[in-house]
């Protein structure tokens, strides 16, 4: 293991082992202080922010993207604190701490005897609202997990999660999709966060008008099942609680191959998911390279795809 995984692994221990030991408005003030710390510092993960940021808001002056990345920063930093913290929290907290509308959509499809795939951006806390599924809902679920450096790390988070009620596979391809296929044909509930994929499988969408890609897993599933597509977004507002949305279904065209029914699909969560982060940029966590342009530069010579580099 490098020092530098080594380091990582020890922070993220150390953030599970005494943030959540913190009362709630002293960790609220040290998110916030280290989430002003790391943006005053503008390294690859602001500036990142910030240039994501200028796709979502396109019109926003250099001062109004200053003004969203530090917003940016402390949704962020929000988010880390409450993950510290969750492990902690009663039932009665995690139930108080989150608001969604339209739930019925998942809970309908779930009486109903069908699977129901749960597709989610990176905005504000997914976790937080995994958990409240499990406790508030009562409705266990299936997630996957991409596979950190160091394992220790994978392990960390693997198990943070399944302490949170939820079912985590690791994010390794057929086993996986097998895995959340049956679950689904038992009726189950697949929580999948979709809005960022790299991989040769995903699948290209116009997304804030330009070309990204997102996995096809959400709407594959759907279409080898017969289970619910819902997309959801979430976000916060200036209260302790978060807010979220469940959208209405994505159907499964009627005609078209399977390549093209996946594309229409996987669409239409690009564009519940751009509702969702248009409405709340400051909530969506993308602190990563996403739109192809930045990914390959062939696409646009004129575009420095150095990390962090607008």
């Amino acid at each position: 293991m490098s020092a530098r995984d080594r380091l990582n692994d020890a922070l993220y221990g150390a953030g599970w082992a005494t943030v959540k030991k913190l009362p709630e408005p002293v960790a609220v003030r040290l998110g916030r202080a280290v989430a002003d710390f790391a943006w005053k510092r503008r390294g690859q993960g602001v500036r990142r922010l910030e240039s994501n940021y200028a796709r979502v808001v396109p019109d926003a002056s250099p001062e109004r993207l200053a003004e969203l990345s530090r917003a940016g920063m402390r949704s962020y930093l929000r988010y880390w604190m409450e993950s510290f913290r969750l492990p902690a929290w009663s039932p009665e907290r995690i139930a108080n701490g989150i608001d969604i509308q339209d739930i019925h959509r998942v809970t309908d499809g779930m009486a109903a005897g069908k699977g129901v795939v749960l597709a989610l951006p990176h905005l504000a806390n997914w976790d937080l609202a995994g958990a409240w599924a499990t406790t508030g809902l009562g409705i266990p679920f299936t997630t996957v997990a991409e596979r950190l450096k160091p394992e220790t790390l994978y392990d960390r988070f693997v198990a943070y999660r399944e302490g949170l009620g939820m079912e985590v596979l690791p994010h390794n391809g057929a086993s996986a999709f097998g895995t959340l296929a049956r679950r689904l044909r038992d009726g189950g509930l697949v929580c999948l966060v979709a809005d960022r994929d790299l991989s040769a499988s995903g699948v290209e969408v116009e997304f804030f008008g330009e070309t990204a890609r997102m996995p096809a897993g959400p709407a594959l599933l759907a279409q080898h099942t017969g289970a619910l597509l819902l997309p959801a977004t979430l976000w916060y507002d200036d209260s302790p609680v978060m807010r979220g949305r469940v959208h209405p279904a994505v159907p499964v065209p009627e005609s078209g191959t399977r390549a093209e029914k996946t594309s229409v699909m996987t669409q239409a969560l690009a564009d519940a998911f751009a509702t969702g982060i248009a409405d709340h940029p400051e909530d969506w966590h993308m602190l990563q390279r996403l739109w192809l342009k930045d990914l390959d530069p062939a696409r646009d010579p004129g575009r420095d795809t150095r990390e962090g580099t607008p």
